[in-house]
């Protein structure tokens, strides 16, 4: 019958009504008919097809439907961001109720070129059972205020059901029971803390995307059976590579050292480079409860003040981190490379190995960019010199096949002993940086690429084609801006993003162009089908060089002693696998996902605490978004301040979307993206996570933020 029904709505020009759909079919019987309302009603539930506010049936491909998740605004406007679309902008009046993180069904109601708008007509879905807030007291009922301002909802907490939580305690609660519109009662799961107690603010964006801090008592039992060291059998089968001159690099502050690196300059002028990964699946195994607590959490989360590991400190500061002057296991991967950076051929295998030093990349950039040898490096000063040398190779290298390098710059937050932010500096990023990166992507690569010409059930990390329409929007507003870009864009290719990039190189406003064309590409995610890396120009790509702080890694390196260590190739097994990765594949990205919102969330909070201690200075920056209600700054620091419209006092501005400019009606140039501006702090607000500026008429500046 549901073949039928689709075969019947397919096809029809207009929506059907019950009755049509019956003599379409060419029922007779009452129970025929109950039939056809069960099964219309089930496809309706599973999004077959769709049945408008007449009572009439139509299939969501010849309508003007779309299932996606609403992204709300604190504005209360919202965009429905749908996979493999553009996003569609949904009007305040038009929201129908739904919130932020809703799957819902969103109808177009225009489109002018690649802008989209429309409204929401059903809720499909809402997973909103655990939240973050502070609690207040209204009339003397205690409520909860959650932490996003995006999710607009009025919840109720129990008074005797309080779990010692008081007005200002920041609470973990779980949403009980539905009330009228968007109101709900509530449970109080966890006390956080005041919401002034030091922590409290970073553990409260933690507990809101679902990452948890703690370890059960399961991972516990079973890390007093991990030993300290490396144990006399399990030397047995691996290469002894405790002799070769292997070292790490890292910042001074890692204490999970994932990966270990060696070089040897063959006679044949080539390069025999070797990437020594930390063997975290030794330790954990498959099914065990550490293994299922890795996977949960898919990955480490890195905070202000703060990192909450993947594997517990035993494992991750401990036996599994490859620290200096003792003895660990590894997965090596060691490539002969020639003098134009292609890989000729590599070798992954178990080993045993033995660091000799922790470096750091401000000592190595010392050597490889000053020519200073800082004291205790003197005997490795010549390896790192024949390391760069290959580095700068497989760079021209990738940048030769289209290797696209956004020049992305990131900022560093500085804290005190109480989490307080008291500086935000920009990350160096020297050439003992890109020279790990460079060597992590070769060993990434020469891995899947041996994988996949076994043609196994493998998780790659993925990167696909940006979309023509975003490609020419991006263009059309970079020539909106007076640039013009030669050559050809017909046919999307990294060489063709690549050759975009260094066009616009040497303008005032790249970093901000960059960051606007990684917004058009789409996002990497894992996956068991490889289609490619676009970004890197890769053809065969994964992620095998840090296990300790991400799962799909440990889970890279388990299928590697499966299938290259003990040739564990049966049907069976094989089949396990192509049933397992699809999961851990898509858990994987959707925890990265949540991993960097939880990460941004807190360097916004962040960035915000910090300026609020600088309100009424004045600085320099540059406009790097304009919308309606406004123009954002962008600080040399990267701190971000909005100068809302109504602040705008020296004339009256229109927002002019097609050259992204506030236009006045005396100043017709008005303010444009990549514009420099003088500006004031007018205000900061930890708790919205929002900094304020005003135009500096004065023009004196302070030198940064």
């Amino acid at each position: 019958m549901r073949e039928q029904i689709l075969e019947i709505v397919n096809h029809a020009e207009k929506a059907l009504s019950v009755d049509e759909i019956f003599d379409c079919m060419k029922l007779s019987t009452v129970e025929e008919f109950k039939e056809l309302i069960k099964e219309l009603n089930a496809m309706e539930d599973e999004l077959l097809i769709y049945r408008t506010n007449k009572n009439k049936y139509m299939k969501f491909g010849n309508s003007n439907l779309k299932i996606g998740k609403m992204l709300a605004t604190k504005k209360g406007y919202g965009f429905v961001d749908i996979e493999g679309d553009e996003d569609v902008f949904i009007p305040e009046p038009f929201m129908n109720h739904a919130i932020h993180g809703d799957k819902v069904v969103v109808e177009i109601t225009s489109k002018k070129g690649t802008d989209l708008e429309g409204r929401i007509v059903r809720i499909v879905e809402r997973n909103l059972s655990f939240m973050v807030g502070e609690v207040i007291i209204q009339k003397g009922k205690p409520m909860v205020l959650l932490d996003d301002p995006k999710v607009k909802l009025t919840i109720y907490l129990d008074s005797n059901n309080m779990h010692g939580a008081v007005e200002g305690s920041k609470v973990y609660i779980k949403l009980t029971n539905k009330l009228k519109n968007n109101s709900y009662n509530a449970d109080v799961l966890e006390v956080l803390g005041h919401k002034n107690d030091p922590g409290v603010d970073i553990l409260s964006i933690v507990r809101k995307y679902g990452i948890n801090d703690i370890f059960s008592d399961e991972v516990k039992e079973e890390l007093t059976h991990i030993p300290d060291r490396v144990l006399k059998e399990e030397y047995e089968g691996r290469r002894d590579l405790r002799n070769d001159m292997i070292f790490t690099i890292d910042s001074e502050k890692t204490k999970d050292i994932d990966d270990a690196i060696s070089l040897v300059k063959l006679e044949n002028g080539n390069y025999e480079l070797g990437v020594h990964i930390a063997d975290v699946s030794h330790y954990v195994k498959e099914g065990s409860a550490l293994y299922n607590e890795a996977m949960d959490r898919g990955t480490s989360v890195y905070l202000a003040d703060r990192v909450i590991p993947m594997l517990p400190h035993q494992l991750s500061n401990g036996i599994c981190s490859l620290n200096p002057n003792v003895d660990r296991l590894a997965i090596s991967c060691v490539m002969e490379i020639d003098k134009s950076g292609k890989i000729l051929s590599s070798d992954i295998f178990e080993s045993v190995i033995c660091s000799k030093k922790k470096m750091t990349y401000t000592d190595v950039n010392k050597i490889i960019e000053e020519g200073i040898v800082p004291t205790g490096y003197e005997e490795f000063e010549n390896i790192l010199l024949e390391m760069k040398e290959l580095a700068s190779i497989l760079r021209k290298y990738k940048e030769m096949r289209g290797y696209i390098d956004f020049q992305i710059d990131e900022s560093e937050i500085i804290v005190d002993e109480t989490g307080k932010a008291i500086d935000v500096v920009l990350r160096n990023r020297g050439l003992g940086e890109k020279m790990i990166e460079d060597f992590m992507i070769a060993a990434n690569e020469a891995v899947a690429t041996t994988i996949y010409f076994m043609d196994l059930p493998f998780i790659y990390r993925v990167h696909g084609e940006p979309s023509e329409e975003k490609i020419e929007k991006f263009l059309s507003f970079v020539s909106s801006l007076g640039y013009t870009i030669t050559g050809k864009i017909r046919d999307i290719t990294p060489r063709t993003m690549q050759n975009i990039l260094a066009q616009l190189n040497e303008k005032k406003e790249f970093h901000i162009l960059s960051s606007l064309m990684l917004r058009s590409m789409q996002k990497a995610v894992y996956d068991m089908h490889n289609i490619g890396h676009f970004g890197l120009a890769s053809e065969y790509y994964t992620h095998f060089t840090s296990p300790i702080r991400r799962f799909p890694d440990t889970t890279v390196h388990r299928l590697l002693r499966k299938y290259l260590f003990h040739h564990d190739l049966n049907k069976g097994s094989i089949e396990a696998e192509e049933r397992k990765l699809p999961y851990i594949a898509e858990h994987s990205s959707k925890k990265e996902r949540d991993s960097i919102e939880c990460e941004r969330e807190v360097d916004d909070m962040k960035k915000a605490e910090y300026m609020m201690d600088h309100i009424g200075e004045k600085y320099t920056g540059m406009v790097n978004t304009i919308m309606s209600f406004g123009m954002f700054v962008e600080l040399p620091n990267l701190v971000e301040g909005l100068i809302r419209l109504e602040d705008l006092k020296d004339d009256y501005y229109t927002f002019d979307e097609s050259m992204m400019a506030l236009i006045g009606r005396k100043n017709k140039r008005g303010y444009r993206l990549g514009d420099e501006v003088n500006i004031i702090v007018k205000d900061a607000n930890k708790e919205l996570r929002t900094v304020d500026f005003i135009l500096n008429v004065e023009g004196k500046t302070k030198e940064r933020a």
